[in-house]
């Protein structure tokens, strides 16, 4: 999992690009889930968390510049 100052090193572009990494990995790890594969259930926890504070920066951003 990133650190927050790590993900506010980045730009936008990167960060957008990163948001769509974690929902496919959102995405993949459901499958598993629901498959009985997945071994590490936290791991699901942790995507979510990453997506809430790469969507937190964007927003934050989008609206700074206002």
């Amino acid at each position: 999992m990133a650190k927050t100052d790590d993900l506010r090193a980045k730009t936008d572009d990167e960060l957008t690009s990163r948001l769509l990494e974690l929902k496919k990995e959102q995405f993949n790890l459901r499958f598993q889930r629901a498959s009985g594969q997945l071994e590490n259930t936290a791991q699901v926890s942790k995507v979510r968390t990453e997506i809430a504070q790469v969507k937190t920066l964007l927003h934050q951003r989008k609206h700074a510049v206002m």
